[in-house]
């Protein structure tokens, strides 16, 4: 299905005034330029500070001075507890069950973390699919896992590039690719969403493919998380990670 869409002004002012979300704009603080507020559209590297940061956080700030190590467990918000009181919310925006998500850690300690769980190369099973420009704190984390298991990156990390005179990877051309590799393929670890064309890959079809190969799935949705709808549980995913700081919004 193809929509149209006119780069207009008019277009622009049509779509805000449609837009069921727009009273939320008023719920972060933005940039200023030239004594006006800025139009931000760098979310995907870091999203805008809500008004009430400040305020939870003095809340916590409090906590410590008043209550020192009790704030673990008697604070307003015990500590101790803030995996617990993330899990459903994260679970929700990642289509996923509480008992599958927890918030720990940055990212890419979080991939490598997952990767030393998941990608467990044999003399036979070693290569790793990932998409050509993928980000590039990802293509280390894999090249660095894959010395880890004592194999060379040169041949063991296979890039998907697009087609000639194409910026974007046709699905088909993931699949065909994983089943070129498919006796040699332990994991098949992309982005959820290209973080530098935006194109958001069909990971469903590309799962189910990396299955029948008989590989690990593994995505990055550091682009893909509170960007784009996710049902990790129904899509079968073996593993998945992100962060909250750029769509989501909290830092």
């Amino acid at each position: 299905m193809q929509a149209t869409f006119a780069p207009t002004r008019e277009q622009a002012i049509q779509l805000d005034t449609a837009d069921k979300l727009s009273h939320l704009r008023s719920a972060f603080h933005l940039p200023q330029h030239q004594g006006k507020d800025a139009i931000y559209l760098c979310g995907n590297s870091l999203g805008l500070q809500p008004k009430k940061t400040r305020e939870y956080i003095e809340e916590d700030l409090k906590d410590w001075e008043t209550l020192g190590v009790e704030g673990h467990l008697h604070g307003k918000h015990p500590w101790f507890y803030y995996h617990h009181f993330l899990e459903q919310p994260v679970a929700r925006m990642a289509g996923a069950s509480p008992l599958e998500v927890v918030v720990m850690n940055t990212l890419t300690v979080n991939l490598n973390l997952l990767m030393v769980s998941f990608y467990r190369p044999t003399t036979k099973r070693f290569k790793i699919i990932m998409e050509h420009m993928a980000f590039p704190s990802d293509q280390y984390a894999a090249e660095m896992q894959v010395r880890f298991h004592g194999f060379d990156p040169e041949q063991s990390i296979v890039e998907a590039i697009p087609r000639e005179g194409e910026y974007h990877l046709r699905t088909e051309d993931i699949v065909a690719l994983i089943d070129a590799h498919k006796d040699e393929l332990a994991l098949v670890l992309l982005g959820g969403v290209n973080y530098y064309t935006g194109q958001f890959f069909d990971i469903p079809a590309i799962t189910a493919a990396a299955h029948k190969a008989g590989a690990i799935a593994g995505f990055d949705l550091a682009h893909a998380a509170g960007n784009v709808p996710l049902q990790l549980h129904d899509w079968n995913v073996d593993f998945a990670c992100w962060c909250t700081y750029k769509y989501l919004n909290s830092g």
